[in-house]
């Protein structure tokens, strides 16, 4: 099958992470302050890389952050900020979520100038290079999650780095299996949801996913010949031959977390075309979820 709009933009990863913090300085003044109560909501893919930051910010001590579905914030619970993740700027959830929030502090982060979504914001952090003609989100998310770890103090040149690798990780062994659990602990959890959503969207493929601590507590118990288990990071001691015991494959790759969705994002697309499915133009799914 020939080259997809997603083939691209996951490969364009390296640079539009280098991009995106390039911005911090300019964003600083919109972005959660040291200190502050911030919740952070999305929707998709978005509500993953909300709940990445989260733990990320928290663990730095920067302050108290949760994460939400942008249908699932609490009304009634304060928060010194609110940050929105919506690529377009135009789903509903977000878009209305942001116009009940008049009096709180608000930031979105988006791909799009002058969406709904930045109408109702206080402030508007844009990534235009990162947008995305695909249906699938790759590069759009990363990249957020890119800036918001640079703000935090990340090593971004270490990360691009790790990025660059994942794009030449080989993925066509992987093919093979019928199913696959992805693991993570800590701040990668929210990719392992991630990875796992975009084998579903894009390939219609049965996929999982869990704290790697949790695993063990009943998920292990569909691990088999033919399965993978695919750990984004490090693993808990003893889990990969509890996996292997069970005869399933345990997959890891010596990446940033943020890399490892990379590889992971290959594997979706590549799993899309060996079932003769378009990636570009995943069952059911639209740009932006937008309720009448």
């Amino acid at each position: 099958m020939h080259s997809s709009f997603v083939d691209t933009e996951i490969a364009s990863q390296p640079d539009t992470w280098r991009r995106a913090a390039d911005l911090v300085p300019a964003a600083a003044d919109s972005l959660p302050r040291r200190g502050e109560r911030v919740a952070v909501v999305g929707c998709g893919t978005s509500w993953f890389i909300a709940m990445s930051y989260a733990v990320l910010r928290e663990t730095a001590g920067h302050g108290v952050t949760d994460a939400f579905a942008g249908s699932e914030f609490p009304r009634g619970r304060e928060y010194d900020r609110v940050v929105a993740i919506s690529r377009s700027g135009t789903t509903t959830e977000i878009v209305e979520l942001l116009a009940a929030l008049a009096g709180t502090h608000t930031t979105l982060i988006t791909a799009v100038s002058g969406s709904p979504a930045a109408e109702n914001a206080e402030a508007s952090v844009e990534l235009p290079f990162a947008d995305e003609r695909s249906v699938v989100q790759t590069r759009f998310a990363t990249s957020t999650l890119v800036l918001l770890r640079a703000h935090l103090g990340a090593d971004v040149d270490a990360l691009v780095a790790d990025g660059e690798r994942a794009l030449g990780v080989p993925v066509d062994d992987y093919l093979a299996a019928d199913q696959t659990t992805f693991l993570g602990l800590g701040w990668a959890v929210g990719l392992t949801h991630e990875a796992a959503l975009k084998t579903r969207e894009a390939a219609q493929y049965w996929s999982e996913s869990y704290p790697a601590m949790d695993y063990r507590h009943g998920p292990i118990a569909i691990a088999q010949p033919g399965r993978l288990v695919w750990s984004l990071g490090a693993a808990p001691e003893g889990l990969v031959e509890e996996v292997e015991s069970a005869g399933a494959t345990f997959v890891r790759h010596d990446l940033d977390p943020l890399a490892g969705l990379v590889v992971a994002q290959r594997f979706a697309v590549a799993l899309a075309k060996a079932r003769a499915l378009d990636p570009d133009r995943p069952r059911s799914l639209t740009r932006s979820v937008i309720l009448a």
